[in-house]
């Protein structure tokens, strides 16, 4: 291992860590059963996607550039995938003991997860009828022999595999759970009992290969490389780019296997057969009882009585409508008057599809112009834009095709958008365009006048009511002519525009935040800055911070995920205090201050403090003049850092723990929640005070 930066750490050993903190919240007494089961489901996709992206990619670098070093740790790829496969392991254990537990708990609400030695024997003959008429006669069973070449195993996709025995001849036979199998089968009568599809297959091997003997049987899930975009394929292609992310998309499917995941432990011939066969070795299999998948956790609730679901879940919460927004309101017209922030998910969306439907029927609006990187598979947004291109206005979409995982949705949406009279650009090749910007221009009494919508998170009206991110409308015709310049330069294909207000990434953003922190070095021990991201792994930045807290800068930063910054190093960043929030939404939204008063310089932005947003994609950052809004993000960030609940502390050695103290308990988010309920009252519905004390006595 070489010498490595004193104050950094392993990005990847970082993130396994904020994993782990998501499991803490399924382990945490205080949160809801279901949701606690929701949170083991999401650690699971969660290392689903880290292996198939990130161990990916250093696989991939492994073998490109084999000597390559990690700044931040000092670490050779390959030094890094052992050290994470190491890592990965007691969260396998940690992960299987939570998912017991709370499946335990959750049987004296009648919900039981089911092996199949536990079923009942009405239950068997149910599964066994099922089984015959509805599973075999989709499934593909395969034998390997000199006729039958060992199959493709698919990434993500359960497997049953077996040793055989034919006429004393040994040989492997497999059986693929299809897509069109559901994951679990539920079984009749009163509660919810239920089984892994995968269960019923293993168990029912011998009839799927009629004359052979099972001498060992077991399921398995292999991962593959998933990390393959558009900038590695080096092939001359010239026509549509929809054509060559569908070529992308086939290839993802038939990448170099990362880890096998087993249901129990198989014999060291059919393990040294696997690995032989899927080109994996003994540290990359992980051996566990609970299902690979928990996406069953979220239908769960569907299939229990209101009573029932309501003492196992979170209360229910429906984002608000801002009081400040009368009901009959022309969204037009009141951001005229002034700035309006929506809040996600405290905060509905809606204001702002409103606005875009005003828009798509006003006769003054000429055009709307938006960049989209994520939506959701139902989108009013996309109905807007096709209403407003078929209105006769100027509708421009520029849409990122390369959204990882969501590269055939978009492809979809940009289709759909094409046919409704849209024009649809595709961004940069080598750069993302991941901002989240909508322009839209009117002709005002003979002048032209923008709108402008800035926002910190994806035009996604599903995860708007999941992750928290901040949604900026202003009329604020300065910023209004940045954001035109903006779409002028991506309609031509220039990443190098020149902007007064706004900081857009790869040119401008990092270069500025630079700037900006040297302003706070500058001040010394009066120096500020607060920021709020998702990631932290931009070296440059990192190094600025270390020098800001060398320079008595008091540097506050709350950190979702990834930090490779340590904070509290002796003699480099001891001014530096950063705290993490998992809770019951993601925190998702990007806020950076620098400096205290009326001199304090405040952006929201789609880009965290990541090399890959700073330098390899088209990122925006919005100013904050307002003086409202402004004081409406500090009242987010001074909850964010009162959260002792939710909150932990990110420690030197780069491990996390509860925030300590005699303050009352505060849970950020359910903060939130308790405003956004009582500023949905419409202004003119508000008592003062003496009305309140009228209104009791009467």
């Amino acid at each position: 291992m070489s010498d490595k930066l004193p104050y950094t750490q392993n990005r990847e050993l970082s993130w396994l860590r904020f994993n782990d903190r998501v499991l803490e919240e399924a382990m945490d007494a205080t949160v809801p059963l279901l949701e606690r089961l929701k949170f083991v489901a999401i650690f699971t996709s969660n290392l689903d996607e880290f292996f198939m992206i990130r161990v990916g990619s250093l696989y991939d670098l492994s073998l490109l550039n084999p000597q390559s070093i990690d700044k931040k740790s000092g670490m050779t790829p390959q030094e890094q995938l052992h050290a994470i496969y190491r890592a990965v392991r007691p969260l396998y254990a940690k992960r299987e003991r939570c998912f017991y537990d709370i499946m335990s708990q959750l049987q004296v609400h009648g919900i039981h997860f089911l092996r199949f030695k536990d079923l009942r024997p009405d239950e068997v003959k149910y599964v066994k009828q099922y089984f015959k008429q509805s599973i075999a006669p989709i499934l593909s069973p395969q034998i390997v022999d000199a006729h039958h070449p060992f199959p493709h195993l698919q990434n993500k996709v359960t497997h049953v595999v077996a040793r055989l025995k034919y006429k004393g001849n040994e040989t492997f036979g497999c059986v693929p759970i299809p897509a069109a199998l559901p994951s679990v089968l539920y079984l009749p009568g009163t509660g919810v009992r239920f089984l892994t599809v995968g269960e019923i297959v293993e168990e029912y091997l011998e009839h799927l290969f009629p004359g052979y003997n099972c001498i060992e049987r077991a399921r398995l899930c292999l991962t593959r490389n998933a990390d393959i975009t558009p900038e590695e394929e080096r092939e001359d292609f010239d026509g549509d780019f929809r054509e060559k992310m569908q070529k992308v998309l086939g290839k993802r499917r038939r990448l170099a296997s990362v880890r096998l995941e087993l249901s129990n432990v198989i014999s060291p011939e059919l393990e040294a057969y696997l690995c032989a066969k899927i080109s994996l070795e003994h540290h990359q299999i992980y051996i566990t009882k609970a299902p690979f998948s928990l996406s069953f956790a979220y239908d769960l609730s569907a299939k229990l009585p209101e009573a029932r679901r309501s003492i196992l879940s979170y209360p229910a919460f429906t984002p608000q409508i801002p009081g400040i927004i009368p009901p009959q309101e022309k969204m037009l017209r009141l951001v005229q008057r002034g700035d309006l922030l929506l809040s996600y998910p405290y905060e509905s969306m809606n204001p702002f599809l409103q606005l875009l439907k005003e828009a798509a029927n006003d006769p003054s609006v000429i055009s709307i112009k938006i960049t989209i990187y994520r939506l959701a598979s139902k989108a009013k947004l996309v109905d807007y834009l096709c209403a407003a291109a078929e209105n006769g206005k100027d509708v421009t979409v520029l849409i990122e095709l390369r959204a990882r995982f969501d590269e055939q949705n978009n492809i979809d949406w940009s289709e759909r958008l094409e046919e409704a009279g849209c024009t649809i650009l595709y961004g940069f090749e080598g750069y993302k365009v991941h901002s989240k910007i909508c322009l839209i221009t009117r002709r005002d009494h003979g002048n032209i006048r923008y709108l402008t919508q800035i926002g910190t998170g994806n035009y996604n009206e599903k995860t708007a009511a999941m992750y928290t991110d901040l949604s900026l409308m202003t009329c604020d015709q300065a910023i209004g002519k940045d954001a035109n310049e903006f779409f002028k330069n991506m309609m031509i294909g220039n990443l190098q525009g020149q902007y007064d207000h706004l900081l857009v990434a790869p040119v401008s953003l990092k270069s500025t935040l630079l700037k900006l922190m040297d302003e706070e070095i500058a001040k010394g021990e009066k120096g500020r800055m607060i920021f709020k991201l998702n990631s932290v792994t931009d070296l440059d930045l990192m190094e600025k911070l270390r020098d800001a807290s060398k320079a008595g800068v008091q540097i506050t930063m709350i950190v979702r995920g990834i930090c490779c910054i340590l904070p509290g190093i002796p003699g480099e960043t001891e001014n530096l205090h950063i705290r993490s929030i998992v809770g019951r939404y993601l925190e998702h939204s990007r806020i950076y201050c620098f400096g205290t008063g009326s001199s304090e310089k405040m952006y929201i932005a789609s880009a965290d403090f990541m090399t890959r947003n700073t330098e390899r994609r088209v990122e925006v950052a919005c100013p904050i003049y307002d003086p409202r809004v402004k004081s409406k993000i500090h009242h987010i960030l001074e909850l964010c850092l009162k959260d002792n609940i939710r909150a932990r502390t990110l420690l030197p050695d780069g491990s996390y723990c509860h925030i300590s103290g005699d303050s009352a308990p505060l849970d950020c988010q359910k903060q939130l929640m308790a405003d956004a309920l009582e500023e949905s009252i419409p202004v003119e519905g508000k008592l003062t005070l003496w009305q309140k004390v009228k209104k009791l006595f009467h």
